[in-house]
């Protein structure tokens, strides 16, 4: 086998690769021998089809088949000989392909960037001090209430919490418009469901008020005769209900499946939880800053290959999201730009923190790896159920030891930046787009 190596652009290498016709036409013989014993074609008895016939039939497809797979090998062993590392499939070009003639063909791919790790000292992060506090409790409660809250019906004015039976009919430039009807609809004001100024017109209104009220569609609506217009609706209040939250007692720690302890109980387990969700997401959002100052830091070519297999996973993730909300026979076919840049961001943090894990010779920890087993069963009922199930599923075992090296890889980073405290508050990190 001959082999030359050619560096086309950026990450783009051809091999062209040449095999002895032998190697080739011994393989092609032996395929057709064995196909002349077990074909039948008229006029012959079976395994008496004489080789002139066969080769005429089968010759051609046959030596086609077998180049395949000597350029597959020959590939293979080429790059094991020239110490390339491939990023994704490559593409094949026989180039002669002919009986008694060497086999040569050209392999076209791309290579894993050469990635140099640096300035990790430069890596500034703010990493958030914050903890669950007795009136972050109190907050959560009345969350908790608000899910299992009932409603009273009254004849006072509307206020935001409450919820209206109303009947509307809209129009723009005087003519009623598609979607703009409907009778008995309940909005919960505050709710924001209707476009900006709907609620805070109807607010003050009561049961038997009628009104017309004049609110425009926001430029970036998404019907598009209705962007940017105004419109009037007709608006009829049939009903007016506040809503009545449930007492917070031993029965309402029931609602919970706390059956023993109560409301002490209940104040313990969600605390809980609310301190097991903030761990996770402080984590995550050092982990954001550690690895937005890593791609700043660094310019990495990328191998188109790797992006293309990364925009496949992400459109068929979000296929499967909308599975459950749609037919599947309807679902469109989500164009490749809308996940490029995500795609290009997650190989790119891909290669840099394999870079990062080679050169320091990171290697899984398995009190890592049990640690965040321990934490995901935590959530469940039964967490000694979840550990045993992920210690007898070899993918989700070994899922999770990819999680822990990219958690090493992180703390180590994380190690090496300049990192300041910062105090913070539970609701700024766990809902930070409500500042």
């Amino acid at each position: 086998m001959q082999v030359s190596v050619e560096t086309t652009q950026g990450l783009e290498r051809r091999l062209t690769i040449s095999v002895p016709a032998e190697k080739v036409d011994v393989e092609v013989k032996n395929r057709l021998r064995q196909i002349s014993k077990t074909q039948r074609i008229n006029g012959f008895r079976p395994g008496k089809v004489p080789p002139s016939v066969i080769q005429k039939r089968y010759g051609q497809s046959v030596r086609q088949e077998v180049a395949g797979e000597v350029m597959q090998r020959n590939f293979v062993d080429a790059i094991v000989a020239e110490k390339i590392n491939p990023a994704g499939r490559p593409s094949f070009v026989a180039k002669s392909n002919e009986d008694g003639k060497a086999l040569e063909f050209e392999a076209t791919f791309e290579v894993y960037p050469v990635v140099e790790i640096k300035d990790l000292d430069k890596i500034a992060i703010e990493r958030p001090q914050v903890e669950v506090t007795d009136a972050d409790l109190d907050d959560m409660f009345v969350t908790l209430q608000k899910q299992h809250q009932t409603w009273k019906e009254n004849k006072r004015k509307s206020k935001e919490g409450d919820k209206l039976t109303l009947d509307f009919t809209g129009r723009v430039d005087g003519e009623e418009f598609e979607g703009g009807k409907a009778e008995g609809f309940e909005l919960e004001l505050g709710a924001g469901r209707m476009i900006p100024g709907f609620e805070q017109e109807v607010i003050g209104m009561k049961a038997g008020d009628e009104q017309t009220i004049k609110v425009t569609f926001p430029e970036d609506y998404h019907a598009e005769n209705l962007k940017g217009k105004e419109a009037e609706f007709d608006i009829v209040i049939h009903k007016n209900e506040g809503p009545v939250l449930p007492e917070i007692d031993d029965e309402f720690a029931k609602l919970f499946g706390i059956e023993e302890g109560g409301v002490e109980a209940l104040r313990a387990e969600v605390s809980k939880n609310m301190t097991r969700e903030l761990t996770q997401a402080v984590k995550a959002k050092v982990k954001t800053q550690v690895l937005d100052g890593l791609l700043a830091a660094h310019d990495v070519e990328l191998p188109s290959a790797l992006v293309t297999q990364e925009v496949d996973v992400l459109r068929q993730q979000a296929m499967q999201r909308f599975q459950g909300q749609m037919d599947p026979k309807n679902l469109p076919q989500l164009p490749a730009e809308m996940f490029t840049e995500q795609a290009e961001r997650r190989v790119k943090i891909g290669l840099l923190l394999g870079e990062v894990i080679k050169i320091n010779e990171l290697k899984v920890d398995d009190a890592k790896v049990n640690e965040l087993i321990a934490s995901a069963a935590s959530a469940y009922e039964d967490p000694k159920e979840v550990i045993e199930y992920y210690a007898n599923n070899q993918e989700l075992m070994q899922q999770m030891q990819n999680v822990a090296l990219e958690e090493q890889a992180v703390e180590f980073l994380v190690e090496k930046a300049q990192v300041s405290d910062k105090k913070a508050s539970f609701n700024e990190i766990m809902n930070p787009e409500a500042k």
